[in-house]
């Protein structure tokens, strides 16, 4: 009796199994859709899981925000492959593959980081992939010691951004200065090189230039107006023991004649226009480059030691004063062996100041978003919409930041201007300006390239602001 109840029961089992696996199988058949191995790969930008089907399903997607997870459900979906994988990664922790009534497969990615994320198929063979997007990564690295860079990779409302960060102590033996593309006006160069021989740490790109490299604005280097703007707008300040600040600067000079007559010089090392005097210096090129409709007055140490008609040498212990219109009949009198007295200022405080950097607009004036945009007359190609930016900014505790915020890429949307001056507030900036950006924003540490430039390569910019050891500067 017993013997034959043990016989019906394994026969019972049997049939059970039989059915259970010809019920099985109708579902493969019906869905014809079966999850057979899953793949997965690591990079320090996406991490990629690829659930290799046997036919592409329908799927849906959902988040979950307290734990945080991501889940695939894959409905009709039969799993043949393994039930948890575990990523040694910063941002996923673990994939959980479930069944849930009616069979459901759900695919249960646990994370351990904010992200983003996109799903799709693919075709021959069969796939769901599933890309889990890092965001809000803070890597930071000591370049020397009071000298830190930190890459931010982080997700705002309108979609992720890229920031690059120099945080400079100070007090810690560096200094920051601006140089010159190829150590002259004239002429264009790639940020690499030029932080290379300035022999720094560290490099950004500067002011805004021309297409001949024209510094279009302020520059002052090692106590020698460079190149003046238009107009007042907001400059960086070094002074010769390292002290920084920012405000809205504006250069005035001016020619006294040996009649006591003085003559205004409308600006410094750019090309001439009517009516105008400019003043050119061996910071501009070997020689002037002008045409025959003006007269240029050469002056050693004040001194008119030559009048010529036109492109005249520049000479390294002195000046041209290149007139044209107006200004040349002003200037009609002199002759050589007169003697001029030429005077410039950029006021008090600045004229103290050993170097001198200027772009704009001001961000950030006393701890508060401060843009001085209208004022300071930019077009939309400085403040129409987001672009790559590069920026500096002042901390109360004498820290400087230094930050170029990729753009117009997957990647990094880059930043308005009002966004800018929230991002430096937020990074503690007492005071901030921008600086060019665009396809010009770019930062080198250490002679590597840290940020992605919008142009795929680094574009030849005018001038730059690096940072030195202390030694180097002196």
């Amino acid at each position: 009796m017993v013997k034959q109840l043990k016989q019906k029961i394994s026969l019972l089992i049997a049939v059970t199994a039989i059915v259970v696996f010809a019920l099985q199988s109708v579902a493969w058949a019906a869905t014809g859709t079966v999850l057979n191995k899953i793949r997965s790969s690591q990079t320090a930008d996406t991490v990629r899981i690829v659930f290799d089907v046997t036919a592409l399903p329908e799927y849906t997607v959902t988040t979950q925000e307290n734990p945080l997870q991501l889940v695939i459900d894959l409905p009709g979906v039969v799993n043949k492959a393994a039930a948890q994988y575990v990523f040694n990664d910063s941002t996923v922790d673990k994939l959980r593959l479930m069944t849930g009534e009616a069979g459901k497969l759900s695919a249960v990615i646990d994370l351990k980081n904010t992200y983003q994320y996109k799903v799709f198929t693919l075709k021959n063979p069969n796939r769901v992939v599933v890309d889990i997007i890092k965001t809000d990564q803070k890597l930071v690295t000591n370049v020397a010691p009071g000298l830190t860079y930190t890459s931010w990779r982080k997700t705002t409302a309108n979609g992720p951004i890229w920031a690059h960060i120099l945080d400079l102590d100070s007090q810690a033996g560096f200094a920051l200065k601006p140089v010159l593309s190829n150590g002259a006006i004239q002429g264009l160069e790639t940020l690499t090189p030029m932080v290379e021989h300035a022999a720094a740490l560290a490099g950004v790109n500067g002011s805004y230039f021309g297409l001949d490299g024209t510094i279009i604005g302020l520059l002052k280097m090692d106590g020698e107006i460079i190149s003046t703007p238009e107009l007042p707008r907001t400059a960086l300040g070094i002074m010769p023991d390292g002290k920084l600040f920012i405000d809205q600067v504006q250069y005035e000079g001016k020619v006294e004649l040996p009649d006591g007559r003085t003559v205004p010089i409308n600006a410094v090392n750019r090309e001439r226009g009517e009516n105008e005097l400019i003043l050119y210096n061996g910071a501009y090129a070997p020689s002037t480059g002008s045409n025959n409709y003006g007269t240029e007055y050469v002056a050693v140490n004040g001194n008119i030691t030559a009048i010529r008609a036109s492109n005249s040498p520049i000479p390294s212990d002195g000046v041209v004063l290149s007139a044209h219109g107006a200004a040349a009949n002003l200037l009609s009198c002199l002759k050589v062996g007169d003697i001029v007295k030429i005077q410039q200022t950029l006021g008090t405080e600045w004229d103290k100041t050993e170097h001198v950097l200027g772009a704009g607009p001001m961000l950030v004036k006393d701890g508060s978003v401060f843009l001085s945009t209208k004022v300071e007359q930019f077009g939309s190609d400085v403040a129409g919409g987001r672009a790559p930016r590069t920026a500096i900014g002042l901390k109360a505790d004498g820290h400087i930041l230094i930050v170029v915020v990729d753009g117009r890429q997957d990647n990094s949307i880059g930043m308005s201007l009002l966004e800018l001056a929230l991002f430096m507030q937020e990074l503690g900036a007492r005071d901030a300006m921008n600086l060019d950006g665009g396809g010009s924003s770019e930062m080198v540490v250490k002679g590597k390239i840290v940020n992605h430039p919008s142009d795929g390569h680094e574009r030849r910019v005018g001038d730059a602001l690096v940072i030195v050891s202390s030694r180097v500067a002196n």
